[in-house]
């Protein structure tokens, strides 16, 4: 008797128990999240000692104010009647101040520069922490109307405001429209509202636990704040899959005369053993993420990771004793039409779904042909994929960082309040500050960077260069300006000066992050596609069938990269979606897409491709297998990927690049996946490669024999 059977069968002999056991854990989850999740933060930083990393600890060392002066906000006030020295300006900004002061999160309040035409001016301030900044907005928001426009951006407020949006587009995009999109896709796949419900159910309390065990782990590391996003989006998608495989199974049993304990074993044998199969598939991919050195990627991955365990493990215990207690009242509350068939056996299988793939399987040459070429077609934009990050300047229009970064880059165009950040550190002291004068009138003649200021300090051997950069930090020409910084200017202007130099600053941290996103790249491939390639052969004992598998993922990665690339990048239908038409993908979204994509793609393969071996065993015939696997599956992977489909376009329905972006590329990667993927490509190959798509060469004999779904055994059926 395997493990999933035998945890489905204590499970659902002993149910009062298993409830008694998740009611404990979800109780103490809810404690954690209200007690100890805090100290996220929207900030991504790399891990080790990157070029800027290494800049700022010998700031830190030689110019302590100034490393405190680096998370530093700038609030403009700008007025069309008056100019900043008129008495009636000097009142207002004395009655600012004062708020300001009042809020107690407002340090260094001082004035830095007046505009050109004089009616305007730029004041810097530090905020004590991303939180205060909440309150400091409202001061700044309070103050605008009548003769002046007040606006504030910088470090804390673009902190506070990711966060917040974050927020807001968790609750109205993937609570309040992915969650009721997937349970009406629910119902509508299983025919009735209750057993719509139980994966739902199966759902939030998979999220909920694994939130708990996210408020732990805040408590001694930095975690990015999406990764609350994250887990909930990844927790819809995989506890509703997973349980869906389940109740499918056990109602389709149920159907063919089994016992209800039976039932549940048969499932327990079968589905569950396809969901920890492809749950520790999804997880393996995900830990290749681990080898990227940022912090916002692996606490994406963790996030995850998390949630797909507690989603696996609610599979396998909790929703055998839930169908235990619930039995057939699953098929109660049916949908007129869609419902009428339940429990008459044989209803899995759809007629409309064997016209396909019989069709398909007819000439398959053909329809192999048209297939791959549509899904390369949807690929080739990939080529005009560019990387990098969408800052404050994305940021929708209503949120006060927004607005106060509009109001400085009209007034202030060259007075970032996150500048760059030059450090010499040794060398002949008199030559360093010869060079980095040299170096600040060349970097201010080629208009990317204002006029900056030089600080020495003659006891560490350290010289300063900060110099303020034109537009958004983390744009494309600041980035470029960085890059340009380091490679060619700065070897030019010290060639032999004996000093080391590194460059900080937010720009310079963004440029090393987007570096130690795309360096391991190709490490993270290998890892996740050598693993995926010997757990399938180990599942199948079939290294074509394991080879097919990762080549259509790989396909289906493919086509959503380029239509990635298409609609953000090129903007055609952005507008028709309401995504910004944007000049980069985030640095994280494609690799993160792909091991998300290869993980949740793994399900359906690995789902599909059971029942198909299943069917083989006992025909021999890879054209009927094929035929009945795919007949009797399409539907419930269908219905599974339209389900993932709606809760990330949850995400895409928010209002941050990043997560349109993400949950775009993840919605229409699975979309093509489930349809055209497993429909179309996949049995077309199997039907031209026919027994050989069960080649396993002898020398790999020794492999165990480890079927994904198993029959239960007679001992266990007869107890039951």
């Amino acid at each position: 008797m395997g493990l999933t059977e035998r945890l489905a069968r204590a499970s659902a002999a002993r149910p009062r128990r298993t409830f008694a056991l998740w009611g404990v854990a979800v109780l103490a989850a809810l404690a954690l999240i209200a007690t100890s999740l805090h100290g996220l933060t929207s900030n991504s930083h790399v891990v080790g000692k990157p070029d800027s990393t290494k800049a700022q600890d010998a700031i830190a060392r030689a110019f302590p104010k100034t490393a405190t002066d680096a998370k530093q906000d700038v609030i403009v006030v700008t007025s069309r009647r008056y100019t900043a020295t008129s008495p009636q300006a000097r009142a207002f900004g004395q009655h600012l101040a004062a708020e300001l002061q009042a809020t107690g999160d407002v340090r260094d309040l001082r004035p830095v520069a007046v505009s050109p035409d004089g009616h305007s001016a730029l004041v810097s301030l530090r905020i004590t922490s991303d939180s205060g900044a909440g309150s400091v907005e409202q001061v700044v928001e309070n103050a605008n109307g009548g003769a002046f426009q007040v606006g504030i951006t910088g470090y804390r407020t673009a902190n506070h405001d990711f966060g917040k949006q974050s927020q807001t587009d968790l609750e109205k995009g993937e609570l309040a429209f992915g969650l009721p999109a997937a349970l009406v896709v629910l119902v509508l796949v299983f025919g009735a509202i209750v057993a719509g419900l139980v994966p739902v159910l199966m759902a939030i309390l998979s999220i909920i636990v694994a939130l708990g065990l996210v408020a732990v782990l805040s408590l001694g590391f930095e975690l990015s704040v999406f990764i609350v996003n994250m887990l909930t989006g990844m927790g819809l998608a995989l506890g509703i899959d997973y349980s869906l495989f389940v109740v499918s199974r056990y109602r389709e049993e149920r159907s063919r005369g089994l016992a209800k304990e039976d039932a549940i074993a048969q499932a327990g044998a079968t589905a569950s053993r396809a969901v920890l199969f492809s749950g520790s598939t999804f997880v393996v991919a995900l830990i290749g993420m681990f080898i990227v050195p940022t912090s916002i990627m692996r606490s994406l991955a963790l996030g995850a990771i998390l949630v797909g365990i507690v989603s696996v493990a609610a599979a396998l215990t909790l929703l055998p004793a839930l169908l235990s207690v619930a039995g057939d009242r699953v098929n109660e509350l049916r949908v007129p039409f869609v419902g009428r068939n339940l429990g008459r056996e044989g209803v899995g299988e759809g007629r409309f779904w064997r016209g396909i793939v019989t069709a398909v399987m007819r000439r398959p040459a053909l329809s192999l042909a048209v297939a791959v070429a549509a899904m390369l077609a949807a690929a080739s934009p990939i080529f005009g994929l560019h990387i990098g990050a969408n800052g404050v300047s994305t940021l929708p229009s209503n949120l006060p960082t927004k607005q106060g970064y509009v109001l400085l880059q009209r007034s202030f165009p060259v007075q970032n309040p996150e500048p760059v950040r030059v450090v010499a550190v040794g060398g002949s002291a008199a030559a360093v500050h010869r060079d980095l004068a040299r170096l600040e009138r060349r970097m201010a003649a080629e208009g990317s960077f204002g006029a900056g200021t030089i600080q020495t300090s003659a006891r560490n051997g350290i010289a300063l260069l900060t110099s303020p950069v034109r537009g958004d930090t983390v744009g494309g020409a600041a980035v470029g300006a960085v890059r340009d910084l380091r490679t060619h200017v700065i070897p030019d202007v010290f060639r032999g000066s004996g000093a080391k130099v590194y460059v900080g600053g937010t720009t310079a941290e963004n440029v090393d992050y987007f570096d130690a996103v795309t360096n391991p790249t190709p490490y993270v491939l290998l890892f996740v596609l050598g693993l995926s390639f010997v757990l399938l052969t180990v599942a199948f004992r079939s290294i074509v069938v394991a080879l097919v598998s990762v080549l259509l993922n790989l396909l289906s990665v493919g086509a959503a990269y380029g239509l990635l690339t298409l609609v953000f990048l090129y903007g055609d239908g952005a507008s028709l979606f309401g995504f910004q038409h944007t000049h980069v993908i985030d640095a994280w979204v494609p690799l993160f897409l792909f091991s998300v994509l290869f993980g949740l793609s793994m399900d359906y393969q690995v789902f599909l491709m059971s029942r198909i071996k299943e069917r083989y065993d006992v025909s021999g015939s890879t054209h009927d297998a094929v035929v009945g696997g795919v007949s009797s599956t399409a539907r419930i992977i269908t219905g599974a990927a339209l389900i993932i489909v709606v809760v990330f376009a949850g995400f895409a329905a928010g209002k941050l690049v990043m997560f349109q972006q993400m949950g775009f590329g993840v919605a229409v990667a699975l979309l093509l996946d489930a349809t055209i993927i497993r429909s179309v490509v996949l049995p077309s190959m199997l039907g031209l490669l026919d027994r050989r798509s069960w080649y396993l060469p002898r020398w790999l004999d020794w492999l165990p024999h480890v079927e994904v779904e198993r029959a239960p055994s007679p001992e266990g059926a007869a107890a039951a």
